[in-house]
């Protein structure tokens, strides 16, 4: 699944904080990071160094790896600018603690052998690049496997210079987590997306499925009792089971657990029968008894999805949790009380920005997970709003003739604020379909609103929101709306599978136009000031697209830009040939040299 990353915020801040066309080449090359006050949103890996259990790493999406010497007090970047892509998975050598292995979302993996002060790509015989999980031989520590999205199982027996598949026995799944057993390392087990358990016990070489009373084959997380080893632990998407005999049958231990998705066990290595699990239903729950029972631990972690955990290896009543919302959490007694430890990890995901037009200075973000974040000083520092604090906010829209007037689209309908953030009021009156993904203003009669929802098409406000009702396209998953500055009755909506339609009725009535987009999967929609029939579709895969006949007819224009996928767009709006385009690959800056000629560049971030 591909994600919308937080270059939204450079993008509009360029375009909007200086909409002037005179950017000079070396102007292009600066880019300034602008997300001090916002504490991490997601942490998606963990690892603890296990000689100096003080020091951790972190791994976010798209803000790379963040390392701590002080037990999770404060943290530094180490990554720098090597690794841009989603971090899943990281793997320390357990004899060289400096050595580090990370898995990515479409980068592959990388190595560090000087505790991440650089890193370097190591793909070598790697056909996937997409790495969800990586083992390391505890005993042979160049020795190591990578499972991968599509392409099954990897091993390098050479620290990661090249790599070869092992994948007889195994079906072509994601492989979700990898084990090793500690006292032979050998015998590994691999969790899969759907089809259950592989066993191996040469070395990968060939695996067979252990799946007996596995009534639930998508295998998240797997963890092996470091004393017994035949003992293992199984996380899906209906709770945790467990083996006694080495995958050969397994059973559901989920007394007080429920059947939450599982997605990190570990365990006690002092005390095996204590087991901690991170779910998806915002709880860590601890068993004392080898999973015979469940309790949820929750205090002070103000209701974060748990992604990963770890445990001091040393000191196993010290555990570290890192969610998507939260950053990380530290809990230093077995998890009865846990804390925040974000200092330095700034690596907030935002979905989407909205600029004061009275007073550029002050800007909102939008965050999924931690709510809306507010700059008045253009971005150097930001504060948290309170009132929609751990909110799924994935669109925001101000009133162009009231600025304190601001709507946020949420997971559960649409939240008002008429005094900058100050107070809120939430309604989904009449929004059949709760998650609103994109909302727009009518700029001549702001009290009329338009959502675009996911799954239900568009509803349309004529009250500031206190009520909606649909007014199609139906059925549909509507990822961005666009209205015309200078008719705001004619409407495009961008949506998933069906392209764009058009209404020129205030949507009343909706029509498809799609002459000439090969890609119906359209993410972002941008409209020209001066000439509104000249707009632009950011799509899926496909790169972008321009039509200058209102939607009649499309031209792809991705001249360097390639077919990639677009996820925001935004235009000069003093210099219209101007267009800025936010990517899987990073940010672009196309140049419209003439109507059948465009030219998009890449802009360096750093």
């Amino acid at each position: 699944m591909k994600k919308v990353f937080s270059i939204i915020l450079t993008i509009v801040l360029l375009v909007f904080l200086f909409p002037s066309s005179s950017v000079s080449a070396e102007e292009e090359d600066i880019w300034q990071y602008s997300s001090f006050g916002m504490d991490s949103d997601g942490v998606t890996a963990l690892a603890i160094d296990p000689q100096n259990p003080s020091t951790l790493y972190a791994g976010t999406p798209k803000g790379g790896i963040f390392k701590t010497v002080n037990g999770g007090e404060s943290w530094c970047l180490v990554n720098t600018e090597a690794i841009n892509f989603d971090i899943l998975t990281i793997t320390i050598d357990p004899r060289t603690p400096t050595t580090l292995y990370v898995g990515t979302y479409g980068g592959g993996v990388f190595k560090s052998i000087n505790g991440g002060e650089s890193w370097s790509a190591i793909n070598d015989g790697m056909t996937d690049d997409f790495v969800y999980t990586l083992a390391i031989d505890p005993q042979t520590p160049t020795t190591l496997y990578a499972g991968t999205d599509d392409d099954g199982v990897f091993k390098s027996v050479d620290g990661g210079e090249s790599w070869s598949d092992v994948m007889n026995g195994l079906v072509s799944r994601a492989i979700n987590m990898l084990a090793i057993d500690p006292q032979s390392p050998t015998t590994l087990y691999a969790g899969t997306d759907g089809v259950g358990v592989f066993k191996s016990v040469d070395g990968g070489e060939s695996w067979s499925a252990i799946n007996i009373g596995l009534s639930n084959t998508y295998v998240y997380t797997l963890a092996i009792d470091p004393v017994n080893p035949a003992t293992l632990y199984a996380g899906t998407k209906e709770g945790v089971f467990n083996s006694v005999n080495g995958g050969g049958s397994w059973s559901a231990i989920n007394t007080g657990l429920g059947g939450f998705y599982v997605y990190t066990l570990v365990i006690d290595p002092e005390t095996p029968s204590t087991l901690y699990a991170g779910t998806d239903s915002d709880e860590i729950f601890k068993s004392d008894n080898g999973g015979l029972f469940w309790r949820a631990i929750n205090t002070g972690l103000s209701n974060k999805y748990v992604k990963t955990l770890a445990i001091d290896p040393q000191s196993p009543t010290t555990l570290y949790a890192g969610t998507m919302g939260g950053g990380v959490f530290k809990s230093v007694n077995g998890g009865e009380f846990w804390r925040a430890i974000n200092t330095g990890l700034s690596n907030t995901y935002v979905y989407t920005l909205a600029i004061d037009p009275g007073n550029p200075a002050t800007l909102y973000a939008g965050s999924p997970g931690s709510g809306v974040f507010k700059s008045v000083d253009g971005g150097e520092s930001w504060s948290e709003i309170t009132g929609l604090s751990n909110t799924y906010v994935y669109t925001l829209a101000i009133d162009p003739q009231s600025p304190s007037t601001l709507y946020v689209g949420i997971s559960g309908g649409v939240c008002k604020t008429v005094d900058g953030g100050e107070s809120w009021t939430c309604s989904k009156t009449g929004l059949t379909y709760h998650t609103v993904l994109t909302l727009v203003i009518d700029p001549q009669t702001p009290s009329t609103l338009y959502a675009g929802t996911y799954g239900g098409g568009v509803f349309k406000s004529v009250n500031g929101g206190e009520s909606w009702s649909n007014t199609g396209p139906t059925d549909t998953v509507v990822r961005t709306l666009a209205i015309d500055p200078q008719t705001p009755s004619t409407l495009y909506a961008g949506t998933d599978r069906s392209g764009v339609f058009k209404s020129i009725n205030g949507g009343e009535l909706w029509s498809a136009i799609n002459t000439g987009l090969s890609n119906t999967y359209v993410y972002t929609l941008a409209i020209d000031l001066q000439t509104p029939a000249t707009l632009y579709a950011g799509t899926n895969g496909g790169g972008v697209y321009r039509s200058d006949n209102g939607g009649e007819s499309w031209s792809a224009i991705n001249t360097g830009l390639s077919n990639t996928y677009v996820y925001t767009l935004a235009i000069d709006p003093e210099t219209p040939s101007t267009l800025y385009a936010g990517t899987e690959l990073g940010v672009f800056k196309g140049q419209v040299v003439n109507t059948g000629y465009e030219l998009f560049l890449p802009l360096i971030l750093r």
